[in-house]
């Protein structure tokens, strides 16, 4: 065998090893970008689709149909009024816990819908929240089974209270920063040191329950 032959051997062989690894490469890094940007909704996205291959596609489609979308932050003055709006949300869970949630559902949508995001459709508020919201959209999830069913029928206490959590997981994502609503504005102002005359610890505002 020639020295020209056994070099145009060597380099087919160096391509069927060397096209597939690249091929297998670039497929792990797409599908560890997509892990990375959508993070739980990754998995369960494939496991509703029941093929990978499929659930990435639809994927990178929610990615391409998210162009449109003008996504805007609040400024501080709105994040503090949410913030405010959900403590109220809070104080009104512990006398009207299904009413409570009701709201705190539209105050998750008017979050949504003050930052640039679908309101209408369910389907198309998890597409869009999945871009950017993936660590906390299966609590809205959560939260949006639980609140359809208390709608039509007897929850528990308890589930409600697991409602209003998921929400706020949501609520805190979507208003970013740290929030602290009115209860620990309220405590940070309270005076350090005990009134005069009196034995006890300084009176603090009482902190809101949270459900």
């Amino acid at each position: 065998m020639s020295t020209e032959t056994v070099m145009w051997v060597a380099v087919i062989v160096g391509v069927i090893v060397v096209v597939p690894a690249v091929g297998f490469f670039l497929l792990r890094r797409r599908r560890d970008r997509l892990r990375e940007r959508f993070g739980p909704e990754y998995e369960r996205t494939v496991a509703a689709a029941g093929d990978r291959r499929a659930a990435e596609r639809e994927l990178r489609a929610r990615r391409t149909r998210s162009g449109p979308l003008d996504i805007q932050p609040l400024d501080p003055e709105s994040r503090r009024g949410y913030a405010d709006r959900w403590a109220a949300v809070q104080e009104r869970f512990v006398n009207e816990p299904g009413p409570a949630v009701s709201e705190a559902d539209l105050l998750v949508r008017a979050v949504m819908a003050k930052r640039g995001y679908s309101t209408e459709d369910f389907a198309q508020q998890a597409s869009d929240l999945s871009l950017r919201h993936s660590r906390t959209l299966e609590h809205y999830r959560q939260a949006h089974e639980i609140s359809g069913r208390a709608a039509g029928s007897r929850v528990s206490i308890q589930e409600l209270r697991q409602a209003m959590t998921h929400y706020h997981a949501l609520f805190d994502d979507l208003i970013g920063g740290d929030q602290r609503p009115l209860r620990a504005r309220a405590a940070a102002q309270a005076p350090l040191t005990r009134p005069h005359g009196t034995a006890g610890p300084a009176g603090r505002p009482r902190a809101l329950r949270r459900p």
